[in-house]
C-alpha cells in the first residue's frame, strides 16, 4: 500500500534486432535470450512481445551489405523497412519504434558520412532524415534517432512533416554518453567502428550539466520524449532530466548492463529475477516513464503474475 514506485508491462519498449535471410533465429553469444532474426521470425518474436502486454518494441537493422554512405538504412526495401510492414501486418496494436542511425549500415561502422577521418556532422543530417521518413512511409510508429549529430531532431522533423508524417512523433536519444556498456550491443548489430572510437559525438561519462543543455536543445527543436542512455551508470541523469523537463523521459537499460547480469547469475553469483527487477525499479525510481530492456519479455512474465 505505500510501495512507492511500481513497474507494470506497460513501462517497457523491447529491442528487436532484424537481419537479412529466411528462417534466421541467432543467438547473440553476449547476450543469452537475445536473437538476430530476419522478418518471418521478426513477426513472431513481435507477437509474443505484445501477448505479455508489452505495448512496444524498436527496431534494429543489419543489412546483407554495407557501404560508406549506409544506403541500407534509406532503402525502402531494407530489412527494418520489410520488418515495419510484416508486423504492422500481423500485430497491429504493437507499437513499433525504429533506431535512426548509420552505423549498423556503414561499412566503417560510425554514426554519419566520414571526411578526412572524422565524422561529417551537416551531411549526416539529410541521410537521417531521409531514413527516418522511409521508415515513416513503411509504416512505423515513432523515429528514435540515436547518433547524436548536431541537429538531427530538427532535420528530421522538417523532414517528416514535408512528407505529410507531422503526427509522428521523435524520441530523441538525447543525453547518449560514449560508453563502454555498449559492447555485447556491437556484436548484435555488427556496428563495431571499424576504427576510432565515436567519443568526438557521444557524451563524455564525467559529464552531468552538459546532459540538460543536450535534452533542451533537442526538445527545441521537436523531441516529443527524450531519452537518457545507458540507465544504470547514469541515474541521476534521469533525475536530472525528469526534474528539469516537463516531457516523456526514456531510459535504455543497455546491452552491457543486461549482460552483466546474465554472466554473474550464470556463475551462480546473483539471484538473477531479484537483481533484475531491483534495476528496472531503480530507472523506475529515478524518473524514466520508458524503460527500453533486453529484460522486458522476462520481467513482464514476473509482474503478470
Amino acid at each position: 500500500m505505500v510501495r512507492e514506485t511500481s513497474l507494470s508491462p506497460d513501462d517497457f519498449i523491447y529491442p528487436l534486432f532484424v537481419t537479412y535471410g529466411k528462417n534466421i533465429h541467432r543467438e547473440i553469444k553476449s547476450m543469452p535470450g537475445c536473437f538476430q532474426e530476419s522478418v518471418d521470425k521478426i513477426v513472431k518474436h513481435a507477437k509474443e512481445v505484445y501477448s505479455l502486454g508489452i505495448p512496444a518494441v524498436i527496431l534494429f537493422g543489419i543489412p546483407e551489405h554495407k557501404d560508406e554512405t549506409g544506403s541500407g538504412a534509406y532503402d525502402p526495401h531494407g530489412v527494418v523497412q520489410k520488418a515495419i510492414k510484416a508486423i504492422k501486418d500481423k500485430a497491429p496494436e504493437l507499437y513499433v519504434i525504429t533506431d535512426v542511425c548509420m552505423c549498423e549500415y556503414t561499412s566503417h561502422g560510425h554514426c554519419g558520412i566520414l571526411e578526412k577521418g572524422g565524422v561529417k556532422n551537416d551531411a549526416t543530417l539529410e541521410l537521417l532524415a531521409r531514413e527516418a521518413v522511409s521508415h515513416a512511409r513503411a509504416g512505423a510508429d515513432m523515429a528514435a534517432p540515436s547518433d547524436m549529430m548536431d541537429g538531427r531532431v530538427k532535420a528530421i522533423r522538417i523532414a517528416l512533416d514535408s512528407e505529410g508524417f507531422s503526427e509522428m512523433p521523435i524520441m530523441s536519444y538525447a543525453a547518449k554518453y560514449a560508453s563502454a556498456f555498449y559492447g555485447p550491443f556491437r556484436e548484435a548489430a555488427e556496428s563495431t567502428p571499424k576504427f576510432g572510437d565515436r567519443r568526438s559525438y557521444q557524451m563524455d561519462p564525467a559529464n552531468r550539466r552538459e546532459a540538460l543543455k543536450e535534452v533542451a536543445l533537442d526538445i527545441g527543436e521537436g523531441a516529443d520524449i527524450v531519452m537518457v542512455k545507458p540507465a544504470l551508470a547514469y541515474l541521476d541523469i534521469i533525475s536530472d532530466v525528469r526534474n528539469a523537463f516537463n516531457v516523456p523521459v526514456a531510459a535504455y537499460n543497455v546491452s552491457g548492463e543486461y549482460s552483466l547480469i546474465k554472466a554473474g547469475a550464470k556463475l551462480g553469483w546473483i539471484d538473477e529475477k531479484r537483481v533484475m527487477m531491483e534495476v528496472l525499479t531503480s530507472i523506475k525510481r529515478a524518473g524514466a516513464d520508458l524503460i527500453l530492456t533486453y529484460f522486458a519479455k522476462d520481467a513482464a512474465k514476473i509482474l503478470n503474475k
